[in-house]
């Protein structure tokens, strides 16, 4: 079955048809181009919201990339840039072995459909001249014919007519005869134009278009086989990288699985633990032996009946490290303004980048003083003496080096001495109420003015507190604070507390309080009472909730 013999009567449709196919061909190249630009602008916006995500530091600089949860996740931002560049690869394909070259194939169809159909054209041009030409011929004939008939009848009537003369009668058969010679010519001329016409009539509905019907059959037949090649392109091009594509979704699951929760707890000890000892218990200083709690006029101290604090309880105030403010510190050589394991670790780290230095610096010598060797043992490879400025800087950052080593493991030695004297310490529990803090409250005053000689006595007859032994960490605090407007919780007392220290107040147990500032580290809580009195207590005595 072919268009030549079925559809020989139907170039019209033949023409729609095959229009029609490179037109369905166009459209494919149209829609994968797009989908190209989809898939190229996929990749663009993974490879940006990756690159917004990826740390800004270098990773040596990071802290955070110590962590099993940062690395997984930028391993799995990497293998989303992997993905998009896969993406990318897809875009690519598309666009060179669908969008060119169909669209390439898509031109030389269109050349060769419209050569096809020219000769068609053509041909049927030809036919329809030779048609002509036939019709030309026939209505010639028929003219002459009627011609040598009339000229007949003309000739025989003035042959019968008596009054004709015979001039005249020989002249009509002479016309008759001549009229009658043009329609025989007429006649053969006809037949010829006939049986030309019909031969190329034949020619032109048995081979001729025939001929053309079937390369235009073959044309669309490969269009369409080709065209069924480019759709299947479309799922060759995923198909290709569905491998890489699989490794990055594993390479995600794989960055899932790495996260270990424990071993980040470790990384987080390994990175800020401090090495300080944990504080021992504070002692409780009992000031109601030397001083009258019972306020009255002639009781010393501010004129609002509180006795103020000794001077030795003020040199005594020492907010404790981990809980408040912390100082600004400034940062010194061997790193003694950090806690003691991280100054251990900063130690070890610049012990190591000097060595390395110094071995750097000794290969250096080494290479100089061979070069040298050679120089001389070949003085037209160079000057010896030229390499001695070299040599000297060499050495001389060599010592350097080494005073700077020698000078990091001392530091670091001390250092280590120093965390494992801390290692020793342990907490206590005790079961009966904490004492109260031997801190001041912080509004205390530095000294009395008026029983200065007794408070040395005093403080002379104290046990001593022990603070600088086993409370390394102890550091100083701002005393101000604001005046919060409201109070920020409620807290309820859990043992008695008798508030007889200046800037103190005292609260039954089980007495609701409202909360006015929190513990700063010092060990005290500033509260107010219903009845409208406002100070301190110690902390321990506390169950707080705050707002």
């Amino acid at each position: 079955m072919d268009w030549g013999t079925e559809l020989w009567d139907q170039f019209e449709v033949l023409e729609r048809h095959t229009q029609w196919g490179l037109d369905l061909l166009d459209k494919y190249v149209k829609f994968v181009k797009e989908r190209a630009e989809v898939e190229q602008a996929y990749a663009k916006q993974l490879r940006s919201l990756v690159k917004k995500y990826l740390p800004k530091r270098p990773t040596k600089d990071d802290p955070e990339v110590k962590f099993s949860q940062q690395q997984s996740f930028v391993q799995l931002l990497q293998e989303v840039n992997d993905f998009a560049g896969q993406r990318e690869l897809v875009a690519e394909s598309l666009g060179i072995r669908v969008c060119l070259e169909l669209a390439k194939y898509s031109q030389e169809m269109k050349q060769e459909r419209k050569m096809h159909f020219q000769e068609g054209r053509r041909a049927q041009q030809q036919l329809e001249n030779g048609f002509k030409q036939l019709e030309n011929s026939k209505r010639k004939f028929e003219r002459d014919c009627r011609e040598a008939e009339k000229a007949a009848h003309t000739a025989e009537r003035l042959d019968q007519d008596i009054n004709a003369t015979k001039a005249d009668v020989e002249k009509a058969k002479q016309q008759a005869h001549l009229r009658n010679h043009m329609a025989e010519e007429s006649k053969n001329e006809y037949a010829a134009q006939l049986q030309r016409f019909n031969r190329d009539q034949a020619h032109f509905y048995f081979s001729q278009m025939p001929q053309i019907f079937d390369k235009l059959q073959d044309m669309d037949e490969r269009r369409a086989t080709r065209l069924g090649a480019g759709y299947g392109l479309l799922s060759e091009a995923e198909l290709q990288v569905v491998p890489i594509i699989g490794k990055c979704l594993e390479g995600m699951k794989v960055a899932a699985e790495s996260v270990d929760a424990k071993n980040d707890s470790q990384v987080l000890i390994e990175l800020h633990k401090s090495g300080f000892a944990r504080p021992g218990d504070l002692e409780f200083e009992d000031f109601s032996q030397v001083i009258n709690r019972v306020p009255s006029d002639s009781s010393l101290g501010t004129p609002d009946g509180r006795p103020e604090l000794r001077a030795a309880s003020s040199r005594s105030r020492a907010k404790r490290w981990p809980f408040g403010k912390k100082n600004k510190t400034v940062a010194t050589e061997d790193f003694s303004h950090l806690p003691p394991e991280q100054q251990r670790k900063r130690l070890q780290q610049q012990l190591e980048e000097r060595n390395r230095e110094l071995q750097k610096e000794e290969d250096q010598r080494e290479a100089l003083k061979k070069m040298k060797d050679v120089y001389e043992k070949t003085p037209q490879m160079g000057d010896p003496a030229s390499l001695e400025p070299r040599i000297a800087e060499t050495l001389g950052n060599i010592e350097r080096l080494k005073l700077e080593v020698q000078k990091y493991e001392a530091w670091l030695a001390e250092a280590e001495s120093r965390v494992l004297s801390n290692r020793g310490d342990s907490l206590s529990r005790h079961a009966r109420p904490p004492d109260p803090p031997t801190t001041a409250p912080p509004d205390s005053s530095s000294s009395s003015t008026n029983s200065g000689s007794q408070d040395n006595k005093e403080s002379s007859e104290e046990p001593p507190s022990g603070e600088g032994q086993d409370t390394p960490i102890y550091t100083e605090f701002d005393e101000d604070f604001e005046e919060p407007a409201s109070p920020i919780g409620q807290c309820v007392a859990i043992y008695h507390f008798e508030g007889s220290s200046e800037g103190t107040v005292s609260m039954s147990e089980g007495e609701d309080l409202s909360l006015m500032e929190e513990d700063k580290g010092d060990g005290w809580t500033r509260v107010r009472r219903k009845q409208g009195a406002e100070g301190y207590v110690p902390t321990s005595y506390l169950r707080v909730t705050l707002n």
